[in-house]
């Protein structure tokens, strides 16, 4: 048992302090101790500093975990919470996800006060986006319409809608519900025809791989059919582009001991998409996802990757 507090080390938002508080709580129950027995660190990272140029562009999704990591390796912290989808698929070494949080609802919400969908934008509509397979999806359902880099964090995004900047976003539903926010969305997308991030609506915590202590405490908070969920939508991901300079989604859906993994890939402006699904059992997760990615791949063409 640790005998100074354990230290918790999040990024700076209100979402990711939610979050960070959420594991806490889960650790408090878990093991019965009290609230002073945890310490939440911000750490200021490269993504939340950066905020004029896509991530694409400056380093892709490591820059929202450089710092953490860091400050993990240096002993500064014991553990990070982060968004899965946030994660690169390959770690530094000495650090793994040591645990995974049941997941929240992994859809995009559409939010608008324009239109009711999507699809009732007018035409010409501008739409807010940071993410590269967001503002692929977009433009392969709506060529018509006009994506806009933006980044920010909840708050920013949603005050620049209701100011009139854009038409409309698209934001992880899950972190609206964990804000208590779900009021502002106008309506859910169904993955059938928005396929969401790899990772969407899960959380992971991170932390060194010699550190038993720690490594005992997360066991009891660890849910395993996420975790297959995750294994298999990562393991995907990984094949194809482990940053986030490719538009590409990912689903894994868990049913008894089964898995249905769905996975896209996109041109960055929408006019190719190319699709795949696999089933199999769950023990077979990092498989399962290995061999779609690999087959997606093939049915994408050698050049589609690096066109």
């Amino acid at each position: 048992m640790h005998t100074k507090p354990l230290r918790i080390g999040t990024r700076g938002s209100e979402l990711a302090l939610v979050q960070a508080r959420d594991v806490r709580a889960r650790l408090m129950a878990a093991h019965g101790m009290p609230e002073e027995a945890f310490e939440i660190q911000v750490i200021k990272t490269s993504g939340d500093i950066i905020r004029d140029r896509p991530l694409s562009e400056v380093g892709g999704k490591g820059l929202f975990t450089k710092e953490i990591e860091e400050a993990m390796l240096d002993g500064r912290i014991d553990l990070a919470v982060h968004c899965v989808k946030d994660m690169p698929t390959v770690l530094p070494d000495g650090l793994a996800l040591t645990a995974i949080i049941e997941s929240e609802d992994p859809r995009d919400a559409f939010i608008s006060p324009k239109a009711k969908r999507l699809e009732d934008l007018p035409h010409g509509a501008v739409i807010g986006s940071s993410s590269l397979r967001r503002q692929a999806m977009i433009k392969h359902l709506r060529p018509d319409i006009d994506v806009v880099m933006y980044r920010g964090n909840v708050g920013t995004r949603l005050r620049r809608v209701r100011e009139g900047e854009v038409d409309a976003t698209l934001l992880a539903y899950s972190g609206l519900k964990r804000l208590g926010m779900e009021d502002v969305v106008t309506c859910v997308l169904e993955p059938d025809q928005f396929l969401p991030a790899v990772g969407q609506g899960a959380n992971c915590i991170e932390s060194r791989i010699d550190d038993e202590v720690t490594l005992g405490m997360l066991a009891a908070i660890h849910h395993p059919g996420t975790e297959r969920r995750i294994v298999a939508e990562r393991s995907f991901l990984a094949v194809l582009d482990g940053s986030c300079r490719t538009p590409i989604g990912g689903l894994a859906i868990l049913d008894g001991d089964r898995l249905h993994l769905k996975g896209t890939i996109l041109k960055p402006d929408g006019s190719i998409v190319h699709d795949i699904e696999r089933e199999g059992l769950a023990v077979d997760a990092e498989a399962l996802g290995r061999d779609a990615g690999e087959a997606l791949k093939a049915l994408a063409g050698p050049n589609f990757l690096t066109e």
